[in-house]
């Protein structure tokens, strides 16, 4: 499903080399707001490490935000000493294409990495990348982001539902 992504964990900093090895990941293209940051651009803690180590493991690492706030985008971006991309227009596929582009890979070989499912999640799997949620790192969230979030917490809600039948099975 469109909406499901393939992986789902709490926060950036859970996403383990081990993870992104076996399903042949390279680059990771991140989202900024309530993924990297909260809502007062507060930098989520140990993310500057988790992509120091990304980096040390050979894999390759940006920000694609939707954001129209530059400088916030760009500050983060110099704080993980990363490239990035603002006004993404996620979920639609020309954000993604730039990203794939700067990052030089294929398309299989990227992890999307979000707190949103109409954005990151179904802008990833549109794109044929790998596409992992993660919780919002705070509560306060734009106008915008929270219209969203009971909705979003339906499909969690059920995608979780789906992966526990699913370990059932195969117990």
């Amino acid at each position: 499903m469109i909406f499901y992504p393939d992986y789902y964990c709490d926060r950036v900093t859970d996403i383990t080399i081990d993870l992104l090895k076996e399903n042949q990941i390279k680059g990771i293209i991140l989202d900024v707001d309530n993924t990297l940051i909260d809502f007062d651009r507060n930098l989520l803690q140990g993310a500057k490490d988790w992509v120091q180590k990304m980096k040390e493991n050979e894999i390759k690492c940006m920000i694609l935000s939707n954001s129209n706030q530059v400088q916030k985008v760009k500050n983060v971006a110099e704080m993980l000493e990363i490239p990035y991309l603002y006004l993404a227009t996620k979920p639609l596929k020309r954000g993604f294409r730039k990203a794939k582009q700067q990052l030089g890979l294929e398309s299989q070989n990227i992890a999307v990495v979000g707190d949103q499912i109409f954005t990151d999640v179904m802008g990833a799997n549109r794109s044929k990348m790998y596409s992992i949620l993660v919780n919002p790192i705070a509560k306060k969230d734009i106008w915008i982001t929270k219209l969203k979030r009971p909705m979003e917490e339906w499909i969690v809600k059920s995608y979780v539902n789906q992966q526990n039948k699913r370990k059932k099975k195969e117990e």
